[in-house]
């Protein structure tokens, strides 16, 4: 077994005084077009909405009887451990070394406007067939601190002797699938290059169905307390950010579906035959997972138009008290004013049960307009 020991040795020691993996990283943070007008549109830089993270690698081997899990420090050292006769995955945690990135690319003959979409972490889903490699980007789903779903980029290149995978962030959003190669279980470690990437998207789709899920038990709840809820500021941006987690959702799954269907349908050499019945089903779970994403869509916007209806209903039945207290105090109002006018001859003001008939007369118009309100089921 070679040790990354033996791998420094072997590298020169002009390449090695000029790694720079153990540096702190100034990080690249730019939004796009900051290269400047005219700048070359092959450019890489990082772009994205969070700072990018030191780069770390990791490198797992194996066929169907051995499995090598390494941790290498430098691109030079991964490139010396390749192995044509096993499956390689290399997988890159954190962009923020841009010239790792270039340098890795570059050894595997990657087009350099790939080198920028992988930098680009903005960028939509899609998958490229360069016919000596396949590129794809996607998007992982998470949970943020503030409970909303946020999203990490992953983009891979798959070649006929390595799948590289880049990750925004740091993390093992695939662990699944490497304890299954750990475990040597199922047909993953008979299978090629081609198949890991099946089994990594499927992970992927396997994650929204996990967030859809917890969306679906947050939409339960808000359901329940549609016609119950009295905190309508609360209760209406609790909605809409659930609501804009689903729209958000929709953005990233169909892209997702339609790569997944442009492998399938597409003759890339570097997926086998017998992959297809397996792409089938991944391609039939994803149109699944946005099957169920309209749903809540829908759902979502359903309770919506609930709580505004009850809150409309509500506004309504106080509206309705009002306008009949209103109602039965008008002509009290009238008559009150009337004999508080200022003449000083009123029929009524010299008579000794004046003031008795006044509140009779008062009382009676009032209970008659509610026993009129009452027969007209207004009450």
């Amino acid at each position: 077994m070679r040790t990354l020991g033996d791998l420094r040795d072997r590298l020169p020691r002009g390449i090695l005084s000029g790694m720079d993996s153990k540096k702190k990283i100034a990080p690249i943070f730019q939004a796009v077009g900051s290269n400047g007008p005219g700048s070359s549109p092959s450019t890489p830089v990082y772009i994205g909405d969070r700072e990018p993270s030191e780069a770390t690698y990791s490198l797992m081997q194996y066929d169907g009887q051995n499995i090598s899990v390494v941790t290498p420090e430098t691109i030079e050292e991964i490139i010396l451990m390749m192995d044509p006769e096993q499956v390689n995955w290399i997988n890159v945690n954190g962009l923020g070394n841009v010239e790792s990135v270039k340098r890795l690319c570059a050894s595997f003959h990657l087009n350099a406007l790939t080198v920028e979409d992988i930098l680009n972490t903005e960028h939509r889903p899609k998958i490229e067939d360069f016919g000596d490699y396949l590129f794809a980007i996607t998007k992982i789903p998470g949970q943020a601190p503030d409970g909303s779903v946020d999203y990490e980029q992953v983009a891979f290149a798959l070649t006929d002797t390595a799948l590289i995978t880049f990750q925004e962030a740091n993390g093992d959003c695939f662990g699944p699938v490497r304890e299954r190669l750990k475990a040597g279980t199922g047909r993953l470690r008979k299978a090629g290059c081609d198949y890991l990437l099946y089994a990594l998207f499927d992970v992927i789709v396997d994650n929204y169905f996990s967030v859809l899920e917890r969306l679906g038990a947050k939409l339960e709840k808000f359901e329940e307390s549609s016609a119950t809820e009295r905190d309508t500021t609360a209760f209406m941006s609790g909605l809409q950010a659930a609501r804009a987690d689903l729209n958000r959702m929709r953005r990233m799954l169909w892209p997702i579906r339609d790569a997944v269907a442009s492998i399938l349908h597409g003759e890339s050499p570097l997926m086998s035959e017998g992959l297809t019945p397996f792409l089938r089903d991944l391609h039939e779970n994803a149109i699944q997972a946005i099957e169920v994403l309209e749903f809540y869509r829908e759902t979502a916007a359903g309770i919506q138009e609930v709580f505004l209806s009850n809150l409309s209903n509500r506004m309504n039945e106080v509206m309705k008290v009002l306008t009949i207290i209103s109602t039965i105090f008008i002509p009290l109002t009238f008559i009150a004013g009337v004999y508080g006018m200022n003449f000083k001859y009123i029929p009524e003001l010299s008579a000794p049960l004046g003031y008795p008939i006044f509140w009779g007369a008062m009382v009676a118009i009032a209970v008659g307009l509610i026993a009129f309100f009452k027969r007209k089921k207004w009450l």
